[in-house]
């Protein structure tokens, strides 16, 4: 995972490093039955230096399929307010059923280190007759070590197929989570009532946390199947989260937080053993997620970078300036700087701010 990678992180959720990167959203009219609902769209570099910008497009309305989606993508630097690229793309899913919906991962054309934000505008749409459901894909196998090896199962209870594709939409465990990546694997012409077998070895976004299996070939399409990654069998959690507190500037714990006030997110987190005995030292990524209690939404994301010294207990503190009246929980993270989480959870801490 490079840099440019975990800037986008931080500022879309969490987004794990400091070198800015963001991407954009225009909302389409509320009069349209087609919208990208991505609040903010997944954006990274690939191993080959492409930008990619990942996305979902909800189709609302309730009795027709659409097609022929046409997303745009505005790439820019931090200089010019002007576009350095403009590229478009289509939805993974050819057709998108009534109330349905469809990823989109679309590349840019050159290999620019210079990009760094990135802007998604929907183009336009057809109406579309529906496919049937006449595919089904589920799961035989699926383990993750420092690769996913999953293996799965296409059946076809209709008509022969052709340009028959699986895809795994791998997301994030976020509020609302966001689609990461979009695996192909090209399955071809597919005999009637036949059942292919299927298998991906590879490496993932760690932040990964399950996926969603689906499949379309030129007549048919099938259901989405949400699939949980199993954690990882040799990852030990190096550290633990066992209270958090909300504190004032003289260090008083605060259950009620008055609007427009500096506040201070302090976990106590317990270091068992340092990653790297030869310095003694953990670097770490520390991360709060302020959410609304009664809608789940976000309403801030902070993060600190450190390092544990040794073991025993640590305190590291993020400030947060609450800007709205309400009742709100905290969730804690640690990360190390590869952003696999070397800490469970912390507790929850709900607050008032009036």
């Amino acid at each position: 995972m490079n840099n440019f990678t975990l800037s986008v992180f931080l500022i879309f959720l969490l987004m794990p490093l400091s070198q800015a990167f963001s991407a954009e959203v225009t909302d389409t009219p509320s009069t349209l039955s087609v919208s990208i609902t991505s609040e903010a769209p997944f954006v990274y570099q690939d191993s080959e230096g492409y930008t990619v910008v990942v996305g979902t497009v909800k189709n609302h309305n309730t009795l027709t399929s659409v097609t022929n989606v046409i997303i745009q993508v505005n790439y820019f630097d931090d200089f010019d307010p002007s576009p350095i690229e403009v590229n478009s793309g289509r939805t993974i899913l050819e057709v998108i059923p009534p109330n349905g919906e469809s990823p989109f991962a679309i590349r840019s054309e050159t290999p620019n280190p210079e990009i760094t934000e990135a802007s998604v505008t929907l183009l336009g749409f057809d109406s579309s007759s529906s496919k049937q459901k006449g595919l089904m894909v589920y799961s035989s196998e699926i383990s993750l070590d420092n690769r996913l090896s999953f293996k799965g199962v296409l059946e076809n209870s209709g008509a022969p197929n052709s340009n028959t594709n699986v895809y795994m939409a791998l997301y994030d465990g976020f509020e609302p989570s966001r689609i990461l990546e979009v695996i192909t694997i090209d399955l071809g012409d597919v005999e009637s009532d036949d059942e292919v077998s299927f298998n991906v070895d590879r490496q993932i976004d760690s932040r990964a946390i399950g996926f969603l299996l689906f499949a379309e070939s030129d007549v048919f399409s099938s259901n989405f199947v949400d699939v949980k990654i199993p954690k990882p069998q040799l990852l030990t959690k190096l550290v633990s989260i066992s209270n958090v507190s909300v504190t004032n500037s003289q260090g008083d714990t605060l259950s009620i937080i008055p609007v427009d006030s500096v506040v201070n997110v302090r976990s106590q987190t317990w270091i068992q053993f340092a990653a790297d005995q030869t310095t003694n030292e953990t670097p770490y990524t520390y991360y709060i997620q302020v959410k609304e209690a009664e809608t789940s939404k976000v309403e801030y994301i902070g993060k600190d970078d450190g390092r544990f010294i040794g073991t025993g207990l640590q305190f590291p503190t993020i400030d947060w300036i609450p800007t709205n009246t309400g009742l709100y929980f905290i969730e804690t993270f640690v990360w190390d700087r590869n952003n696999i989480p070397i800490a469970e959870q912390g507790p929850f801490v709900l607050i008032n701010v009036q």
